[in-house]
């Protein structure tokens, strides 16, 4: 495991300066084909990777969702959301959900830079944003929203086997997703695909 502030400076020199522009989405395939096209365009949305400092090494923050919520209960997500007017860009929608959500303390997180957009066969096109955080404070969730708060250690991630697949049929199709199995979760979907494309981005080792 590299030392911590380097990996952190070799995540930063990974990821985009800037939010991949919106409009870049036009065109990208979904993570999964819905048979009926949607007939409106992409939900804007944006989530929060966040790193946070803990005594034994960096950690990623995740949420399991509320399983009254009516969309994804009880699934494991990133904190995050749809970028709302009143939002300046998707680290501002992204940092606002995380404290609507858990009590991420805006001050508390530097962002460190932004994934390439992901779009999802429910017609989100989402931002991943990547932050360091060094909490001053216990994360709390918002019973409303989510139902726990764990972290999973970057030593973990980067472990060969951490990730498996698993498959899920919709609509008759079977779809393969990225699965991350830690303290008795089973993280898969959208965010395991995304915890993989950051893992490839951000967490391999220098070349050349």
């Amino acid at each position: 495991m590299p030392d911590e502030d380097a990996l952190i400076e070799r995540i930063t020199g990974r990821l985009l300066r800037e939010p991949q522009p919106f409009a870049a989405g036009a065109g990208m395939q979904p993570d999964w084909v819905p048979d009926i096209p949607h007939g409106r365009p992409p939900v804007h949305a944006a989530v929060l990777i966040a790193l946070v400092r803990r005594p034994d090494g960096l950690a990623i923050l995740y949420t399991e969702r509320s399983p009254d919520l009516r969309s994804h209960s009880g699934q494991i997500a990133f904190p995050g959301g749809k970028v709302d007017p009143t939002d300046t860009g998707a680290a501002d929608a992204a940092l606002r959900e995380a404290w609507e959500e858990v009590q991420l303390q805006r001050a508390d997180a530097r962002v460190l830079g932004y994934m390439p957009l992901y779009y999802t066969g429910t017609n989100y096109l989402i931002t991943p944003v990547v932050a360091v955080v060094d909490p001053r404070g216990p994360f709390i969730p918002n019973p409303g929203e989510v139902r726990s708060v764990f972290e999973v250690p970057l030593g973990y991630l980067m472990t060969p086997g951490s990730f498996t697949t698993f498959s899920i049929r919709r609509n008759g199709r079977e779809h393969s997703t990225w699965q991350i199995e830690h303290s008795g979760l089973v993280i898969w979907g959208i965010t395991a695909n995304l915890t993989r494309r950051f893992h490839d981005l951000a967490l391999g080792p220098e070349t050349g």
